[in-house]
């Protein structure tokens, strides 16, 4: 009998861009992901990673059931023996050495899983984890710092308004690459070329004349690391020819003559040798930006993973409010949610203070309760009190993720309890002592949490469950209350899942000013579902569970499988800063007292060579070079270098050449490109599949270097603690394996 061929829209969970595909099956095979052009957000728009979801879903080397390692050989378990020999493990580390010793480290797609992202926060509250290290701190940690400090919450981070704006400034983002980044936009390269074809400019600020630069109206090739110092000459250049204009910012603001102060020491002259930049372009760009009707000044990933992060991440804030282009159209805006899940749980307190200390072993910032991930593995090699002996690790793989990679790899061999909700047994989780899997994307349902809060289109789109998971599974959002238990010190005779759930719910609902029983009785069914349709109530176009009759709930959105689009963004700056001035701070003193080092780095001897990271169509984390359809084509994992330093090197396209610093080297192949800064080296993230004990065939084959063996942990932006993996000082040389380097 042939089995059945159905369809079902569904929205790509990968990324950002939210790209609604149409998934067609037979009986339990994925025969096709295509794009659909009926749903109401992209619109048929879809990239590379998007059809690849039924290839995910079928990977024969995903884990389908528990793992347990004894010695060096792995086994499957079920989930009552896995859970025990968790409990096992973290009884033994919490007797011997105290909940000082733990730790967990939270990866990027959490964000991306049904289950684990509206249960990831429950979970650190039970387990009473202060060793919090996550992505975040290889990410976005100096934008959430900035924005905590200047608006009074760390999410509210302004979004590009670019259907509407007549100048896009991008500093450091690649969107031809990731489709949008803390930016969720149907096709933002669509977005770009429609806004040029409408008379407005695009200039793109960074060291790679990137695919989105070359698609611009101008590249301006900084120097790596020196945002922060062409920023402040913007700013000094404002107010030195009189552009300023807060137009309705004006009394909504402090601090601002602090920074018309500090801006008086960054003439363009002083900082152009150091940017790599003229001064005469500096004060065209800024006399661009002040002129235009309206204008995006955005800045993305290459501005926080640089030495001066937070400071770059502040001043695209700064111009944006002294121009006028903040919380206006055409310029930054906020998001309206239509499900604001960050609404259900407590904030981080505008008037806490964000630095909550310093790390045990190199004293490196502890900010907004992140660990630095560059202290990472330093923490759980050097002995005393607080070294980290036990650690949970959710949908990441810092051994190729975080910097420091060599000595991270052997330092998660020394712990004595080490467990991993993943699925795949990877270059992290080969450590593990237990691996606990989660379904694929096809076997949840999805709405995604992250995406929304960075669109300006406010709307939903629900995809329900596709598949089934293997019978007797354990849901993510199961597993994760079950770890949080166990690490609070719990046994598993002692929990009661359905409990937990319901006492989350509950804390939910009063946060929110909903009476428990009331939402409990209208929504009886536990897990991540009732968290969404809570979070969809309570929502500006929610129905408050009777209370705005005719608003919408989760089975408003059931019924409609294109999705929903209801308006645009209305959030305003009175509406969204919560300092406790109630006004938008301009001169943050933990920011402005990085200054002085910014200072010193203009007047030190330029580096030889710089290595920048980046980005690429076809991949985003470590996992998707397991997808053959991704890996194929032009080799994936090459060092971009300018002609003029590969014929200064003796450097021929393709030949394998070696990139040595502080922290260690690697060998990968040389692709010379004139789309780079002489003097910078780009080198793609997520690679180095080459180690014993990871079962990932297809990314074995594409093994490719890993970036973060020459990424020093030491390496911080000094108020954030977020990593520097851009403009890591390099040495370039030809290599051979006969006589190395040449």
């Amino acid at each position: 009998m042939t089995a059945a061929i159905k369809t079902q829209h569904r929205t790509c969970p990968l990324c950002e861009g939210m790209c609604g595909v149409i998934v067609t099956t037979e009986g339990d095979t994925v025969q096709s992901v295509r794009p659909d052009h009926d749903n109401v957000w992209s619109q048929g728009h879809i990239c590379p990673k998007g059809t690849t979801l039924g290839d995910l879903h079928h990977d024969p080397d995903r884990l389908r059931s528990p793992m347990i390692r004894d010695g060096d050989q792995w086994r499957e378990a079920s989930w009552d023996e896995a859970f025990e020999r968790c409990e096992t493990l973290i009884q033994g580390v919490l007797e011997r050495h105290g909940r000082g010793a733990m730790a967990v480290y939270l990866g990027n797609m959490i964000a991306k899983c049904f289950g684990l992202t509206r249960y990831v926060g429950e979970f650190l509250r039970l387990a009473q984890i202060t060793n919090i290290y996550s992505s975040s701190t290889v990410d976005q940690q100096p934008k959430n710092l900035s924005c905590q400090l200047m608006y009074g919450d760390m999410w509210k981070i302004p979004v590009p308004d670019l259907d509407n704006t007549r100048l896009f400034v991008l500093f450091g983002g690649n969107p031809a690459a990731s489709k949008g980044s803390i930016f969720s936009h149907p096709n933002v390269m669509k977005g770009l070329a429609d806004l040029r074809k409408r008379g407005g400019r695009v200039i793109v600020v960074d060291p790679v004349e990137t695919v989105t630069a070359q698609k611009s109206d101008q590249w301006i090739g900084v120097k790596p690391g020196t945002d922060a110092a062409l920023l402040l000459a913007v700013v000094h250049t404002l107010f030195a020819e009189n552009l300023i204009n807060l137009r309705h910012l004006d009394g909504k603001l402090n601090g601002f003559e602090q920074v018309r102060e500090l801006a008086v020491a960054f003439p363009p002259e002083k900082v152009a040798a150091f940017c790599g930049v003229t001064a005469d372009t500096i004060r065209t760009l800024t006399r661009e930006i002040a002129a235009a009707p309206s204008a995006v000044i955005y800045g993305r990933i290459g501005l926080c993973t640089q030495e001066f992060g937070t400071l770059s991440s502040w001043l695209i804030d700064v111009v944006a409010i002294l121009t006028g282009n903040l919380d206006r159209v055409g310029g930054t805006r906020w998001s309206t949610e239509t499900a604001p899940h960050l609404l259900l749980t407590p904030p981080y307190p505008s008037d806490a203070p964000v630095l909550l200390g310093k790390t045990r072993v190199s004293g490196a910032p502890i900010v907004l309760g992140q660990m630095p991930a560059g202290c990472f593995a330093e923490e759980i090699d050097t002995p005393g009190k607080g070294q980290i002996r036990g650690l949970i690790t959710v949908a990441s793989n810092p051994a190729l993720s975080a910097p420091s990679a060599g000595r991270t790899e052997k330092a998660l061999a020394e712990l004595e309890c080490m467990i991993s909700v993943d699925i795949y047994l990877n270059e992290t989780t080969r450590h593990a002592h237990v691996i606990l899997p989660t379904a694929t994307g096809l076997e949840q349902p999805h709405w995604d949490v992250w995406a929304w809060v960075f669109c300006l289109t406010s709307g939903g789109h629900y995809s329900p469950k596709l598949f089934e998971p293997p019978q007797g599974w354990v849901e993510d959002w199961e597993v994760i209350l079950r770890l949080g238990a166990l690490f609070g010190g719990a046994k598993n005779a002692d929990i009661d899942i359905g409990a937990l759930d319901d006492t989350y719910f509950a804390s939910l609902c009063s946060h929110v000013g909903i009476d428990p029983p009331i939402a409990s009785s209208a929504l009886p069914q536990r897990g991540p579902e009732r968290i969404l349709d809570l979070a969809i109530r309570i929502g500006p176009y929610g129905d408050r569970f009777g209370e705005n009759p005719g608003g919408v709930t989760l089975a408003t959105f059931k019924a409609e499988p294109n999705g929903i689009v209801l308006g645009t963004t209305t959030a305003t700056v009175d509406s969204v800063v919560k300092t406790p001035s109630g006004k938008i701070e301009l001169a943050l003193q933990h920011i402005v007292d990085d200054v002085p080092r910014l200072e010193a780095a203009i007047q030190r001897p330029a580096s030889d060579m710089v290595l920048v990271s980046r980005r690429q169509l076809s991949s985003m984390n470590s996992w998707m070079h397991n997808v053959d359809g991704l890996m194929r084509g032009h080799h994936k994992c090459t060092l971009h270098i300018h002609p003029d330093d590969a014929t200064r090197l003796g450097i021929d396209d393709g030949d394998t050449v070696s990139v040595a610093s502080t922290e260690g080297s690697i060998t990968v192949p040389a692709e010379i490109t004139p789309h780079i800064v002489p003097g910078v080296v780009s080198l793609p993230h997520g690679w180095g599949h080459d180690v014993k004990g990871a079962n990932m065939q297809v990314a074995r084959k594409h093994a490719g270097a890993n970036f973060n063996r020459v990424s020093p942990g030491s390496l911080m932006d000094a108020p954030s603690g977020n990593a520097v993996v851009n403009g890591i000082v390099v040495r370039v040389a030809r290599y051979t394996e006969l006589t190395g380097l040449t």
